[in-house]
């Protein structure tokens, strides 16, 4: 009778075998997925690269460099697909040199001012400055509203009233900033400083046109404590911060520039920088187009110029 085997009850040294084929097998998954989520489609990226390079490099740059490149060739990075033709005008960003009449006419409205507020200037409740592009007016807040309020008492509508009288009847453009000191507020009227400072400046634009001036030609801002003309250490600093400023601009376009910085904040010759281009030649127009294939490249249009004709 044969004998019967001996089961091995004893513990498999083995075992680890089939954990380390799993976890190589997950390894090996790994890594292909990770290749397959790597993979870029070389020709779309270049054409992208190509059309991103023309369009971030300076433009005289990329004119000469189209004059020595075939057509849709790079060339130092440029690869803007030149051709077609668009009837979109590139936006006029010049501006005009200062009429000498229009400079005649703020600074004469500078001089009429510090003549009939010469007694509030005197006593620093009024600064009047000015230049060839706009002409400021300078309030004090505490003059004007109670403390961390944005109601106008009898002096603030005594003393706008007179100055409506001189603004309303003209054609420059009107903006007021509002402005506050850096002490924090927090009321269920004004939140920050910035709805106390903005509606400060509302205020005074509300009684402007009240006692006469254009409501089209005003405008208000709220800059809250962000833009201190004077230091926030010391109380007479706070109490110069807490201002409201009267901006009478030479035309629409500096009005825009001038209450996008602030008036106390950018000077006449950055605001003539910003909008200077003597040449006056027109910007290139990004146009996408869709080739054969279906692929989506980006050149820069050339103005229609038979189009141009007829205008």
């Amino acid at each position: 009778m044969p004998r019967r085997q001996k089961i091995d009850s004893g513990p498999r040294n083995d075992r680890w075998v089939i954990s380390y084929a799993d976890f190589i097998t997950l390894l090996f998954a790994f890594f292909v997925v990770m290749y397959a989520i790597s993979s870029v489609n070389e020709e779309k990226y270049k054409h992208l690269t190509e059309a991103l390079s023309g369009v971030f490099v300076g433009l005289n740059q990329g004119e000469e460099a189209n004059k020595t490149t075939p057509e849709g060739s790079s060339n130092s990075g440029f690869g803007v697909f030149t051709g077609g033709k668009t009837d979109v005008d590139a936006p006029e960003v010049t501006i005009s040199v200062p009429d000498q009449k229009e400079t005649n006419a703020l600074k004469a409205l500078q001089e009429e001012m510090e003549v009939d507020f010469s007694s509030l200037v005197d006593d620093g409740q009024i600064k009047i400055t000015g230049n060839d592009l706009w002409l400021s007016i300078e309030l004090r807040s505490n003059y004007l509203f109670p403390s961390g309020g944005a109601l106008p008492n009898a002096a603030a509508d005594e003393l706008l009233d007179k100055i409506a009288k001189i603004l309303k009847g003209r054609e420059n453009p009107i903006h007021v900033e509002g402005f506050t000191d850096n002490q924090k507020i927090s009321t269920d009227a004004f939140p920050s400083n910035w709805e106390l400072s903005a509606a400060r400046a509302a205020a005074v634009v509300r009684l402007l046109a009240y006692f006469g001036v254009e409501p089209e030609r005003m405008a208000a801002v709220g800059y809250g404590e962000f833009q201190p003309a004077y230091s926030n250490r010391t109380a007479e600093g706070q109490r110069l911060n807490r201002r409201v400023l009267i901006v009478v601009s030479r035309d629409e376009k500096v009005r825009r520039t001038v209450s996008s910085f602030g008036s106390q904040q950018v000077s006449a010759d950055a605001v003539s920088t910003v909008f200077a281009n003597p040449d006056k030649k027109e910007l290139p127009v990004i146009e996408q187009i869709e080739t054969g294939d279906g692929e989506v490249l980006f050149r820069r249009a050339e103005p229609d110029s038979s189009q141009q004709e007829e205008r």
